[in-house]
């Protein structure tokens, strides 16, 4: 199955290859996106192209020296469950945990669901630069380092003035949940 999405002139084509398996190799990080990302949705609650969100955060982790790979977990768009179950699937135990709507965390396979190693709640504070670092930190825990937290600002007025779109978001979201399938490996095409 594939799809196209016309992300402001570009395209972001996501393959699948097949059910994701565990990985074997210790320097692999997991991107793991939720149901509607790049499907439905493809931009952030404040309009970041998910396009670019991937790039971004891709990017961050190649700049040290390590792979991402893609799982699309369509069976919950909860981020809590997203982070660690690519976390487990992931070969160095470390992934990345993007909903469509842009919000995101750092997993650790060892860690609950609820507890991860960074969390970003905030999507509209997050631009490409903080995708950027967040591939940056995940690949650095995956290579044992301890990192700084991405520091990201706090608004206040962020969750009153985004609640009701979040709500709908969520809502879209929810509605391409398939709780019979199972995670799919992705290949990324950007056009």
């Amino acid at each position: 199955m594939s799809t196209k999405t016309e992300i402001s002139r570009r395209k972001l084509q996501l393959e699948e290859k097949g059910i994701a398996e565990k990985g074997s190799e210790s320097d692999e990080v997991v991107i793991a996106i939720s149901p509607a990302f790049g499907e439905t949705q493809t931009s952030t609650i404040v309009d970041i192209p998910l396009a670019n969100v991937l790039r971004e955060t891709m990017a961050g982790i190649e700049e040290e020296g390590l792979k991402s790979r893609l799982v699309r977990f369509i069976d919950t768009a909860d981020l809590g469950n997203l982070g660690n179950r690519g976390a487990e699937l992931s070969g160095s135990g470390i992934s990345v945990g993007i909903q469509s709507k842009g919000t995101a965390l750092i997993h650790q396979a060892d860690l609950l669901p609820l507890s991860n190693l960074e969390l970003f709640p905030q999507a509209p504070l997050l631009d490409r630069e903080k995708f950027r670092a967040i591939g940056k930190n995940a690949a650095k825990y995956a290579k044992g380092e301890n990192p700084s937290p991405v520091t990201v600002e706090n608004d206040p007025m962020a969750r009153p003035k985004y609640q009701a779109l979040a709500a709908v978001l969520h809502i879209k979201e929810s509605k391409s949940i398939d709780e019979s399938r199972e995670p799919v490996e992705l290949e990324a095409h950007f056009e």
